[in-house]
């Protein structure tokens, strides 16, 4: 049994405040769902949790089964049990997935390349991921949801504790949405996962069904309920709640790709 506990998180970048108080508990085999309008603070803690640099925690907690994460850098929280699920990942040039994969297993597990790779194969075959992808380099001239699904290829071979996903569901079509829901709600029930689901729309929860859903506004958790709140949530929208349900902007740059492939535009 794994618990990543937040408690009063609170975090800024330089001139302001993002986070002002986050308090979450997730545990193994649970679906969580974050909602909230644009700019609200859900990505921003995606990455404080991982520990991407420019942000200052200010207050607050972060652990997981006890372990302060806060205090390790980023991989050092990989190998405690914690992944994360980019929004957009991003290309990595000459590294492939496969090899991705092994040195991650040689880090953390020291498991045979063969075994590994007889596991990689498992899984493609599971998420459709085609074997040519997984000797490419990573995720270099691929679709938003071929990108998505050696995402989750990666968290369904590592088998992390709890992973966090920053809005998986973008760029996703209905079937590889369903494909990609239906391998991480497996892994909560076969591999124990724990799940932190980031999302703007309640598509993603039709199909990963949360048992525990929160609204984040104005970098507060400002309502927590059951899937029955993602359902009020499609009808009414944000406006409760500091937003709208349909404000997403969009950060591009001349080449056409979102200028920072980790960026919440409004934070």
């Amino acid at each position: 049994m794994s618990t990543l506990a937040i408690h009063d998180l609170q975090a800024r970048v330089p001139g302001r405040d993002i986070l002002r108080g986050i308090d979450l508990t997730v545990s193994s085999g649970e679906v969580h769902a974050v909602m909230g309008p644009n700019g609200s603070g859900k990505s921003t803690l995606s990455h404080v949790l991982m520990g991407r640099p420019g942000y200052e925690v200010t207050g607050g907690s972060v652990t997981l089964d006890g372990q302060d994460l806060l205090a390790l850098p980023t991989w050092e929280r990989a190998q405690a049990g914690l992944f994360l699920s980019m929004q957009y990942p991003i290309e990595v040039p000459g590294v492939s997935l496969l090899d991705a994969l092994e040195a991650a297993f040689a880090a953390s597990e020291g498991r045979a390349a063969s075994e590994v790779r007889e596991l990689i194969s498992v899984e493609a075959g599971r998420l459709g991921v085609e074997p040519r992808f997984l000797s490419r380099p990573l995720n270099v001239d691929l679709s938003g949801g071929e990108r998505k699904r050696n995402e989750t290829l990666q968290l369904a071979v590592v088998r992390p504790r709890i992973a966090v996903l920053d809005e998986i569901d973008s760029g996703l079509d209905v079937d590889a949405l369903r494909t990609i829901s239906r391998r991480i709600e497996a892994a909560t029930a076969e591999d124990n996962l724990g799940v932190l689901a980031i999302t703007h729309y309640s598509r993603l929860l039709h199909e990963l069904r949360p048992d525990v859903v929160h609204v984040l506004s104005g970098g507060r958790i400002v309502a927590t309920g059951g899937p029955e709140l993602a359902a009020e949530l499609e009808v009414t929208g944000y406006a409760l709640y500091g937003g709208a349900a349909d404000d997403t902007p969009t950060v591009i740059d001349s080449g056409g790709e979102a200028a920072d492939p980790f960026a919440d535009p409004l934070a």
